[in-house]
């Protein structure tokens, strides 16, 4: 007995197990500059730069300040002096500015070996503008230069920042630390900062003795200029 054939219909798909559902959609990656990302405060920034950059270490807090004696010495002096030191130093041993003030960096120990220094150099008796870092001491940390951070390869040398400071003028944003010559990362600093041990060797290495006379000529010499600017001191008249 043959009967009328009948359609079949397809069955209907079963349903996705709830659980599926709870599955989030991708994500887009978290922008590392937005409120809320991690390393997005600038001074953690700063901090990550000098210590996985360069390897120098910091010292914990706000503003970010670099451990000196560690990887470096600092010679501070003032803004004159510096400049005329530039001549001394390869292009890339790292200066740093302050206000009115520039920041040498030298060989680990130089803090130490300074006031020898001096007195080998018949500086020793007189008052001069210069101070010295060393072990124990805390250099405020210059913005990192990079492509936006007004660094330049001009005439002055690469990472020299342009638009030094005249005499007496002030450099950074209100006395805020910059980088004259900033340190290049992924080259070793340390091997280009002046050494004691340079006096006479034929490395590379700047020689601290040079570059203490030249400071230290220039401290005197901006000291015997001020005091002749200075108006003489009246008479005592009598009563």
């Amino acid at each position: 007995m043959s009967g009328t054939p009948h359609a079949v219909t397809p069955a209907a798909p079963a349903a996705a197990p709830a659980a599926s559902r709870l599955v989030p959609l991708p994500r887009r990656p978290l922008d590392p500059g937005a409120p809320g990302a991690a390393g997005s405060d600038p001074a953690d920034r700063v901090r990550r730069w000098y210590e996985d950059e360069l390897g120098w270490p910091t010292a914990p807090g706000d503003p970010v300040r670099l451990l000196v004696g560690v990887r470096f010495d600092v010679l501070d002096v003032p803004a004159e002096a510096g400049r005329a030191a530039l001549r001394h130093l390869v292009p890339g041993s790292p200066v740093a500015a302050r206000g009115a003030r520039v920041q040498l960096l030298v060989a680990p120990g130089s803090a130490e070996e300074l006031p020898g220094l001096l007195e080998w150099l018949d500086w020793g008796t007189l008052p001069l503008d210069l101070s010295a870092l060393g072990t124990g001491g805390l250099m405020e940390a210059p913005r990192p230069c990079g492509p936006d951070a007004g660094a330049s390869r001009g005439p002055a040398g690469p990472g020299v920042v342009t638009g030094q400071p005249g005499p007496g003028e002030r450099v950074g944003s209100q006395g805020a630390a910059v980088w004259l010559r900033p340190p290049e990362p992924g080259c070793e600093a340390q091997a280009s900062l002046p050494t004691l041990s340079a006096l006479g060797g034929g490395g590379d290495a700047p020689d601290l003795v040079r570059l203490v006379d030249t400071v230290a000529t220039w401290c005197h010499r901006t000291r015997l200029r001020r005091a002749g600017a200075r108006p003489p001191a009246s008479p005592a008249r009598g009563r």
